[in-house]
């Protein structure tokens, strides 16, 4: 899959070395954390010289910010035939769920998408643009198409301050999961 930069439109060769300094990014994480993470790093670990690293990325925020939009761009979402038989609130569920878990297996990455997000780069602000309303589109599907525009933003609301509070360390993605199922259901029940 051929993601779009933040930046510019990608051929395939650079879509490949925009994924390979991604991939390293996460690699990176694994070992240095957020704070010690740098492009520089990443860019040796994926093999690039940093100059063509910051062509792609302005910080490592958008570095970071970068990886996680592709995993949500790429997480299945509810199919609509699938969910026919379902309630709203089930549908709402396991989509907050689901976006819930996509980082839960990686502990350090989701403190650093939490750090990132929070950034004041201009290409963070877009794709923290772009993760919000791909979010808030995912939430609008499930609830339905004559769904109220205040519970769609108490739900954004519930799952931005939920995922803040997990990348802060107050609990576990897991915990996270199932606090939002609860809180959920009590907003749409």
């Amino acid at each position: 899959m051929n993601l779009e930069s933040t930046r510019r439109r990608l051929t395939e060769r650079q879509a490949d070395t925009v994924a390979r300094l991604t991939q390293a990014a996460v690699e990176v994480l694994r070992e240095e954390k957020f704070t010690g993470l740098t492009v520089r790093m990443v860019a040796a670990r994926a093999g690039v010289a940093p100059a063509t690293a910051y062509t792609y990325f302005s910080s490592k925020e958008h570095l970071i910010a970068e990886v996680f939009w592709r995993r949500l761009a790429t997480a299945p979402t509810a199919d609509a035939a699938e969910a026919e038989g379902t309630d709203r609130a089930d549908r709402v569920v396991a989509v907050l769920r689901g976006i819930a878990l996509l980082l839960a297996d990686e502990p350090e990455l989701a403190a650093a998408v939490t750090s990132a997000l929070l950034g004041q780069d201009p290409d963070v602000e877009h794709l923290r643009g772009r993760i919000g309303l791909d979010i808030r589109n995912r939430i609008a599907e499930a609830l339905g198409p004559d769904h109220d525009p205040d519970e769609l933003e108490a739900l954004e609301l519930l799952y931005a301050g939920a995922l803040v509070r997990a990348g802060m360390g107050y609990g576990t993605y897991e915990r996270l999961a199932d606090r939002l199922e609860r809180s959920a259901r009590l907003l749409l029940e």
